[in-house]
């Protein structure tokens, strides 16, 4: 981008800035630099010296951008950078440091101040103290308006139909601080006292400084008296000085004599911001105007500052404002959303810490560092393998062991992996009993190496069917012809297999699912059953509200179909009470209206599932492990909570489940939920913390660096890869493969032994030349932050 500058293109001449924070004055001189004829302003209300914040982290990605698109900028800011590679993980009286991260941070203020200089000599007419005219004023004197205007933008506020904001606030309260202590890492500390869990963010920017960033939970904060410190209203740049002082006794085994630097410091929550779009004619958001990612991947000014980047490119790129507007959105979206996704489960975390307080050293700092999915098993191996290998020691396992092929005793039965392959549905049943095409994909997945192997979606009853080309498991026929298919399976493989029970509700009555997953209903269906007639959309038959005669029957016919599955000789029997079938519909408020003493509190809604699971227990044989998938999350206003979940769990398992499949959704048809890698994965860890029960981590768990992320962080137990083992049904042995594991945890069909080992690709083969008369030292794995101390 450093190139040649060149003349603007002819509708976007004359441009405003609104806000000189780092991603304004940055987008300022980068579009000044491309175009000098360009006439840009930029409005600030505060002065030019005036200071605001702490340090900013850079990733090595955004760094190389700005070497590349302002050279000088460059310059000017890495030779104050604070760079290092560890993170500090200090907890329960113990630190564990993880190195090859990598780090860059700098003073925001140093940052504006180079900014600033740039903008000066490329002529940009920057105008402090100066609020910005109102928007409307703007969009008709300008060719185009960039609102950098922050978190609480002004230019948001003012079209909220064009914008169409989301604003999530969250639920800690956090104080940005800085210190005078200079950490050498990254630093995390967290922190039990009699009123809960505080949290920490710390890290250098300078010689002589470090962020400081305080975070606890709302009732803690309540609890630690910091409610009354801050009871009153505190005026623009002033700080909540006695909440620091506070925080300086509460964290002085921290801070080693030093104190904590505030500057218009007080608490408050975070919120994420989104925006359905951001662009309005000739007005465009930037930076946290638009959007927002919570401060512990240090995301915000990196954010702003590629978004700079693209929108000034665009504008030399595309003929006029709205186009160049339009393509930077393009651009940009995905990727922030991408990292707006691995903050949300980042920010997640940190609010759910306290469930994982009960976690060793070890296993609570891997859990830390792969919050956000982004750092993984595999990467954090890459970057540290002795920091790994502790953690994989201290997990019961040794070093080249994958956490996803170790054993697992379930029950009675040991598994000889991690690897579930869940109930993977086939429609191709029309009479009800298991075809030629599930014994074939059960036989596949049981060579594939998969340490259980579920058959799934088996009705319990005739109306229990989702389709009608689903099996069922309450006739002797039906008995006996899953009798044939599990002695067919175990002829070649003694992988255990297990089956999965349920009955449909109002989610049966359907045709096969189309491309879109969707199942229509029949044109001659059965009645369907559920807790509250409410058909499950408005395409849908309304199911008949279930009487205790016909309760006391399902009850019956899971029993029933219960021991059918043992003398069928399944290892493993799972009940289905989630994804809106019958026993979900009971389990929500969304679908239980019930006034009867099935319904009401969650102790009338869970009546029902825990006498089907009461009848089950005793038909099913005890050393036979009993497995329940739920939905933990209806993801939908007024559903199940995370508290309902776990009381749920907990009466489960004091009922006699074994094992909980901890699934979320398809309860109710208006869901909305943030898929993405490992999406349900918390609530599995939540249910794991409740109850003390095995767990099974479901939902896009696609890679085996995110099973064994899962295991080794004790989210879960188990982990079931589904979508996967269609697309491969020897997943879990090329996942062996592919880590270079040949033990017992992976075991290879005899006659396929041969192909155990990956094969090799193109150029496999080829040696590279030696091209360096010297060759460079690796990095460091373990890079520290101690600069030089200033001369007296």
């Amino acid at each position: 981008m450093s190139g040649t500058p060149h003349p603007a293109p002819a509708g976007a001449r004359r441009i405003a800035v609104i806000g000189a924070g780092p991603g304004g004055l940055y987008f300022a001189a980068l579009a000044k630099q491309l175009a000098p004829d360009r006439e840009i302003t930029v409005f600030e209300r505060d002065g030019r010296e005036d200071e605001f914040g702490f340090g900013v982290v850079f990733s090595d990605e955004t760094l190389d951008g700005i070497a590349r698109a302002d050279p000088r900028v460059f310059a000017a800011i890495s030779a104050e950078f604070a760079r290092w590679s560890d993170i500090d993980i200090r907890y329960a009286g113990e630190v564990r440091t993880s190195g090859g991260h990598g780090f860059a941070a700098l003073d925001r203020n140093r940052l504006r101040a180079v900014l600033q200089q740039r903008c000066a000599e490329l002529a940009v007419d920057v105008r402090y103290r100066t609020p910005a005219p109102p928007v409307e004023e703007l969009a008709a004197e300008y060719d185009l308006v960039v609102a950098a205007d922050g978190i609480h933008s002004g230019t948001r506020a003012a079209y909220p139909q064009a914008f169409r904001p989301e604003l999530d606030e969250r639920h800690c309260r956090y104080i940005w601080l800085a210190t005078d202590k200079v950490f050498e890492a990254f630093t995390f500390i967290v922190e039990r006292h009699d009123f809960g869990v505080l949290q920490v963010h710390a890290y250098p920017y300078s010689a002589t400084r470090s962020t400081f960033i305080v975070e606890i939970a709302e009732d803690a904060w309540r609890r630690a008296g910091f409610e009354a410190l801050a009871a009153r209203e505190f005026a623009r740049g002033e700080s909540d000085e006695r909440s620091v002082r506070r925080c300086a006794e509460l964290l002085a085994d921290h801070l080693d004599g030093h104190r904590l630097i505030p500057n218009a410091s007080r608490w408050i929550r975070f919120t994420t911001v989104r925006n359905a779009r951001w662009r309005h004619r000739n007005v465009v958001l930037l930076g946290d105007a638009a959007h927002s990612a919570h401060f512990s991947i240090g995301s915000g000014t990196k954010l702003a500052l590629e978004d700079a980047l693209a929108l000034a490119a665009a504008l030399s790129e595309q003929p006029t404002p709205e186009e160049a507007s339009a393509a930077y959105e393009a651009e940009r979206r995905p990727v922030v959303e991408s990292t707006q996704r691995a903050a949300q489960a980042s920010l997640e975390w940190f609010e759910t810490v306290e469930r994982r307080t009960g976690q060793d050293a070890d296993r609570f700092a891997f859990n830390l560092l792969t919050r956000s999915r982004r750092v993984t098993y595999g990467n954090l191996r890459a970057r540290d393998p002795a920091f790994v290998d502790a953690v994989d020691t201290a997990f019961g396992g040794s070093p080249g062991v994958p956490p996803m092929f170790r054993p697992l005793k379930l029950g009675a039965l040991e598994l000889h992996n991690r690897v579930v392959v869940p109930p993977l549905a086939t429609f191709t049943s029309p009479d009800a009993l298991p075809s030629a095409f599930d014994r074939a994909q059960l036989t596949g997945h049981a060579l594939g190496g998969a340490g259980l192997v579920l058959a799934g979606m088996t009705a319990v009853a005739p109306e229990g069917r989702a389709t009608d080309r689903c099996p069922g498991l309450w006739s002797d026929r039906q008995e006996a012809a899953w009798r044939e298919l599990v002695e067919a399976v175990r002829a070649v493989s003694d992988t255990p297999l297990g089956i999965q029970l349920t009955h449909a509700g109002r989610r049966g009555a359907t045709a096969v699912p189309g491309p879109d997953g969707i199942g229509r209903p029949l044109a001659e269906g059965w009645p369907l059953l559920s807790a509250s007639p409410i058909p499950w959309d408005a395409d849908s038959q309304v199911p008949h509200e279930a009487n205790e005669v016909h309760l006391a029957a399902v009850t019956a016919d899971f029993a029933a179909a219960a021991e059918r599955a043992a003398r069928a000789g399944f290892d493993v029997l799972e009940l289905q009470f989630g994804h809106g079938h019958l026993v979900s519909s009971f389990l929500s408020p969304l679908t239980n209206h019930r006034t009867d003493h099935y319904g009401g509190p969650l102790a009338g809604r869970l009546r029902l599932p825990l006498e089907v699971l009461g009848a089950v227990r005793a038909a099913w044989p005890a050393g036979r492990p009993l497995l329940v998938r739920i939905s933990a999350s209806d993801w939908a206003p007024g559903g199940t909570t995370e508290a309902d979940a776990a009381a749920i769990c907990r009466a489960l398992a004091e009922a006699g489940a074994d094992a909980l499949d901890v699934s979320t959704g398809e309860v109710v048809a208006h869901q909305r939920p943030p898929y993405g890698r490992g999406y349900q994965t918390p609530f599995a860890e939540l249910v794991r913390s409740a109850t003390g029960l095995p767990t099974i981590a479901v939902g896009a768990i696609s890679g085996p660096d995110d099973a064994d992320s899962v295991l080794l962080a004790g989210r879960a137990d188990l982990v079931a890869v589904g979508r996967a083992q269609l697309y491969d049904p020897l997943w879990t042995l090329h996942a062996a493969a592919d880590q270079g594991y040949t033990g017992p945890g992976a075991r290879w069909p005899e006659p396929w032994r041969a192909g155990s080992r990956k094969p090799p690709g193109p150029g496999a083969d080829r040696v590279a030349p030696r091209l360096h008369l010297l060759r460079e030292p690796p990095a460091p794995v373990h890079r520290r932050w101690r600069p030089t101390p200033p001369e007296e």
